[in-house]
């Protein structure tokens, strides 16, 4: 059954954590390699299964890929660039949504692509349709097979006029990948302008790309010929970040996180200092404490860059359990990211969820049935229990809320934590948790999915 962590709870979090590259943006620039025909080098990559995963489907690929022992820096040499088998690469379908993004790179570099079926976290739809009409617009012809989609340009990649009907951030990097060598100007109105989104765009301008960040979320991208490698640093993830913030919150702890920048996180410090955190911000990263008071509840509803980001409310709910009130939490984004309440809820938590919309405007799942609005009553005591995790954000939030729990939590299906959070027990550790790892589940493991 795999590994179990094994959570005494009940001690405040204290100490340094430090984090790295962004798990949103780090696999993106990787993937960006492909287009130049030097090699690349990539700082601050943190270590995550989405960084394994990507690099085993460039050397699929034919590009070598070296890290350095000691920086932990990534250099990658597309300049063997091939074709892999297909059944190499459907063995990594459904280990990540990344492969979608190979193909305006691989068709530009060689021609062609083949992208398995896709997997990740459970939290909703996530349809591939907006990918595939980008690419179509490109001039593309794609082909669904058995196992996955073949894709090819016959008559090679040229400029288009598009228009996002959601600012989807895996769409946008679609376009800004399959654009910068296609064959004049593409215009891309409705675009995601996430700070990851900004990162890449800095990441291929220094390739040689010509791209413009215009006003109402329209960019536009002037192809050129070729593209040589670069050299990046990557943004620090502000998703685990915020994780860390909510994790001392919880635990009534102190919690400096090394590499947070506040510039990225200004939504959700605003929300944290509503809620009654507090955090000092200095030149290295962020201090997120609990300063003994009571929280406050709120009402916050989740929305694209610059709103409140949707990777955030899960650890949060788990500090609105704790807060003296009654709190409402819109989600707009995902229409499945409440799946994990029902966990909290066995540990005591008092949440219930709905179907309307239940914020200052309606959102796109408004009229589709799904529980996509959260009402969470507190303070309550969380109590342990057995857990099993069902997707990345929804997995942290319930070790944090196991870390605040009265008594101890069996919690399962912990490697999924390790596609976004780099060394996560180490970090534990370090802040004085109580916990230890067991290779086979206890019998009376629950699988709450």
């Amino acid at each position: 059954m795999g590994s179990v962590l094994t959570i005494r709870g009940g001690i405040p979090l204290t100490g340094k954590v430090s984090v790295r590259g962004a798990k949103n943006l780090v696999p993106k620039a990787m993937v960006a390699s492909l287009l130049g025909n030097t090699p690349s080098v990539l700082r601050n990559v943190p270590e995550i299964k989405d960084v394994d995963v990507v690099t085993s489907l460039l050397q699929l690929h034919g590009v070598t890929v070296t890290k350095d022992p000691v920086t932990g820096d990534l250099t990658m040499d597309p300049s063997e660039a091939k074709m892999a088998r297909s059944k190499d690469i459907d063995a990594h379908a459904g280990d990540s949504r990344i492969p979608i993004l190979f193909c305006g790179p691989l068709m530009h570099s060689i021609g062609e692509a083949f992208i398995p079926d896709l997997g990740g976290c459970k939290i909703g739809d996530r349809p591939i349709d907006y990918h595939l009409e980008v690419l179509r617009n490109f001039g593309a012809v794609v082909d669904k097979r058995p196992g996955g989609i073949s894709i090819s340009a016959p008559k090679g990649l040229h400029g288009a006029k598009l228009t996002l009907p959601y600012p989807s951030v895996g769409a946008t990097e679609q376009v800004l990948l399959t654009a910068i060598r296609a064959d004049g100007i593409t215009e891309l109105s409705g675009a995601a302008v996430e700070p990851e989104i900004m990162d890449l765009i800095a990441v291929l301008q220094k390739m040689g790309a010509i791209i413009t960040v215009q006003t109402d979320r329209v960019i536009r991208i002037e192809g050129v010929k070729e593209l040589t490698g670069y050299n990046h640093k990557a943004i620090s993830d502000r998703n685990e970040t915020a994780s860390w913030a909510s994790a001392a919150l919880v635990t009534k702890g102190d919690i400096y996180v090394e590499g947070a920048r506040q510039l990225d996180l200004t939504a959700f410090l605003n929300t944290y200092r509503k809620i009654g955190g507090a955090f000092d911000v200095d030149d290295d990263g962020i201090r997120f404490y609990h300063p003994g008071k009571p929280l406050s509840p709120l009402v916050l509803e989740t929305d694209v860059h610059p709103g409140f980001m949707t990777d955030w409310q899960q650890p949060l709910i788990v500090a609105l359990t704790q807060a003296s009130g009654v709190s409402i939490v819109h989600e707009t984004v995902y229409e499945n990211r409440f799946g994990f309440t029902d966990a909290l809820i066995r540990m005591g938590a008092s949440i219930q969820v709905h179907r309307e919309c239940l914020g200052s405007v309606p959102c796109r799942f408004g009229q589709r049935n799904f529980l996509h609005s959260a009402v969470i009553s507190g303070p309550t005591q969380l109590r342990g229990a057995d857990i099993h995790i069902p997707d990345l954000r929804g997995g942290f939030s319930h070790l944090i809320a196991a870390l605040a729990a009265d008594g101890v939590s069996h919690v399962t299906g912990i490697e999924l934590i390790n596609r976004g959070y780099e060394r996560f027990q180490d970090k534990l550790e370090g802040l004085g948790a109580d916990f230890d790892i067991t290779e086979d589940a206890p019998a009376a493991a629950v699988a709450l999915s």
